[in-house]
C-alpha cells in the first residue's frame, strides 16, 4: 500500500511540473493550430468563423500558380542557406577555438554582434551597403559583374543577396553551436592522433567531425526549420519582388491574410506550409541520424 502511495505522490509531483508548460503550449501553439486548421476548412474572413467550404481552399491552393512560384523560392533560399550556413559557421567555430584569451573572446563577439541586432537595423545596413548609387560593395559587384547591380530589383541577385544578409545576420549562434561541440572533445583524442603521425586534416577527419557530427546534424535541422520561416528580410528588403523572383510562402500568408481579408485560404497556406516544415525537418533529421551511426 504504501509504495502505490508513494508511487501516485510521484505522479501527481510530475503531473504539477507538467501542468505550467501544458498550459503555456495549449494556449500559445495548440489552440492557435486548431483555429488554423478549423479556419483552413471556411472562407472566413481575418475576423469572423465564415462558412464550412471543405477542402475547397486546398484545391483551390494545387492550383494557384503563386503558390508554385512561392515554394519554388522558399526550395531556392534553402539551397542557398541552409549548407552554407552550416560550412560557414563550422569554418568560423574552428579558426575560433584555435585562439585563446581575450582575442577569442574579441573574435567570437564580432561573429555574434550581427545575431543581437534586429532584423530592421539588419536590413537597412545592407540597402545602404548594396544602393545602386552609393553603396560601398557597388564597387567589388562592378569588378566581378562589369557593372553595378540593383540587388533587391534584380531577379537573378535578389534572392541570393537576401541569403547573404541572412547568413551574415543568423551565423553567430550557429558558431556558438559548433564552438560548444568543439570544446566538447577531449583533447587527448588529437594528442594521441598526433603522436600517431596524424596531420591536422587527418584529424579533422577522423576526430572533430565523427565527434562533430550531432552538432551538424542539430545546426541543419535548425536552419532548414528556420529558413523556411523566411519572411522579414523579404519584405524589408524586396517586398517579394521584383516579378515575385523573391516572393515566399509566408508573403503569401502576409498578403491573403492581412491585404486581401482571406483568413481561411491564408490558414490554408499556413498550414501546408507548417506540414511541409515538419516533414522535412523530421526527414532531414533521421536521415542525418543514419548518416551519423553509418
Amino acid at each position: 500500500m504504501a509504495i502505490i502511495q508513494n508511487r501516485r505522490r510521484h505522479v501527481l509531483t510530475a503531473f504539477a511540473l507538467l501542468l505550467p508548460f501544458l498550459l503555456i503550449f495549449s494556449l500559445i501553439f495548440l489552440y492557435p493550430a486548431l483555429r488554423i486548421a478549423q479556419l483552413s476548412l471556411t472562407d472566413a474572413s481575418l475576423i469572423g468563423d465564415g462558412n464550412f467550404v471543405g477542402l475547397d481552399n486546398y484545391r483551390r491552393l494545387l492550383g494557384d500558380r503563386l503558390f508554385w512560384t512561392s515554394l519554388k523560392n522558399n526550395g531556392y533560399f534553402l539551397l542557398l542557406t541552409v549548407v552554407p550556413t552550416t560550412a560557414i559557421a563550422l569554418a568560423i567555430a574552428l579558426m575560433v577555438n584555435r585562439l585563446r584569451g581575450r582575442l577569442q573572446a574579441l573574435v567570437l563577439m564580432l561573429f555574434f554582434l550581427p545575431y543581437v541586432l534586429p532584423v530592421s537595423v539588419v536590413t537597412e545596413i545592407w540597402a545602404w551597403m548594396l544602393d545602386f548609387q552609393f553603396g560601398i560593395l557597388q564597387p567589388l559587384i562592378a569588378t566581378v559583374n562589369g557593372r553595378p547591380v540593383p540587388v533587391f530589383r534584380n531577379p537573378n541577385w535578389v534572392m541570393p543577396g537576401i541569403a547573404v544578409v541572412t547568413i551574415w545576420w543568423t551565423n553567430g549562434f550557429n558558431v556558438l553551436l559548433f564552438l560548444a561541440g568543439l570544446r566538447n572533445i577531449p583533447r587527448e583524442l588529437y594528442e594521441a592522433s598526433a603522436l600517431d603521425g596524424a596531420t591536422r586534416v587527418q584529424q579533422f577527419r577522423r576526430v572533430t567531425w565523427p565527434l562533430l557530427w550531432p552538432v551538424t546534424a542539430l545546426v541543419l535541422t535548425l536552419q532548414l526549420i528556420l529558413q523556411l520561416k523566411l519572411f522579414d528580410q523579404v519584405y524589408l528588403l524586396s517586398e517579394g519582388g521584383p516579378f515575385n523572383s523573391s516572393y515566399v510562402l509566408l508573403m503569401m500568408v502576409y498578403r491573403e491574410a492581412f491585404q486581401l481579408n482571406h483568413g481561411g485560404y491564408a490558414s490554408a497556406v499556413a498550414l501546408l506550409l507548417f506540414m511541409v516544415i515538419v516533414i522535412l525537418s523530421v526527414l532531414q533529421y533521421q536521415l542525418l541520424r543514419i548518416r551519423g551511426r553509418s
